[in-house]
């Protein structure tokens, strides 16, 4: 089983430092959500996993299968099974949604095997065929050019599809639910669930419970200032949407 294992990480942005000492692990089958006000540090530490050039890593060690992905590029924090879905994704016109992942999963191959010549292209139309046919999504979805003309609705639904094509091992969602309406939350949130299982890991960073409502995680995290403050069951997520946040402010700052 491959674990995430986040220690005492402290990350700046043109040197203001967002993450303060954030302690986290993730292991394959569990669903995990951070929830926190707005400039807490969640899409910092989404983008620090993926090694994005702009968040510096001050201190602290972050392990995947044993080795340091902090010292990896993107690219190879890829090819090891890590994997982001963006809150705002990049529209890429004249480049298909079908020819996009192939081109990603050759990559993946020769990386590994220069000598590998790809995957076929039956292969490849047969694979993509099962993994829309799984998302409930028209097959007619993987010759539009990628996120170009997309509602965000199709833009996340397409993150989902390429999380299925790639396989990975542990997915950050970043704010998937940002600028859904409620039934394109519901069917990104299916496509999500259909993928879960006990070779995936999953983080769900997200403001509102309302996500949480279809991506049922084991595991909630409050962050506050660059830290995680408080962890329960899904319980917590439901008292905070009651309550909000103020009671937890109150407790970090007698702590703090």
């Amino acid at each position: 089983m491959s674990s995430l294992v986040i220690k005492d990480l402290h990350v700046s942005v043109e040197g203001k430092e967002i993450l303060k000492g954030l302690n986290l692990t993730i292991n394959q089958g569990e669903v995990h959500a951070i929830m926190g006000p707005n400039g807490t540090g969640k899409s910092t530490l989404a983008y620090t996993l993926m090694g994005h050039p702009n968040y510096s890593v001050t201190s602290g060690e972050v392990w995947f299968k044993g080795q340091n992905l902090l010292e990896m590029e993107p690219d190879e924090r890829s090819r090891e099974g890590v994997f982001l879905a963006f809150q705002y994704p990049v529209a890429i016109p004249g480049v298909t949604v079908a020819n996009f992942l192939r081109t990603a999963i050759n990559a993946r191959r020769r990386a590994a095997n220069p000598e590998d010549k790809g995957i076929s292209i039956p292969d490849f139309r047969t694979m993509l065929k099962e993994k829309m046919a799984m998302l409930k999504m028209d097959p007619a979805f993987a010759g539009r050019y990628l996120n170009d003309g997309f509602s965000g609705g199709e833009k996340k639904r397409a993150e989902v599809l390429q999380m299925a094509a790639l396989k990975p091992e542990i997915a950050i969602l970043d704010e998937t639910d940002s600028g859904l309406d409620i039934d394109a939350l519901r069917i990104v949130s299916e496509g999500v669930n259909a993928l879960s299982g006990p070779d995936l890991g999953v983080l769900v960073i997200t403001h509102y419970q309302r996500l949480l409502n279809y991506i049922k995680p084991q595991f909630v995290h409050i962050m506050m200032n660059g830290v995680i403050v408080e962890s329960g069951g899904p319980e917590l997520a439901l008292h905070l949407e009651e309550h909000g946040y103020d009671w937890v402010r109150e407790k970090y700052e007698e702590t703090a």
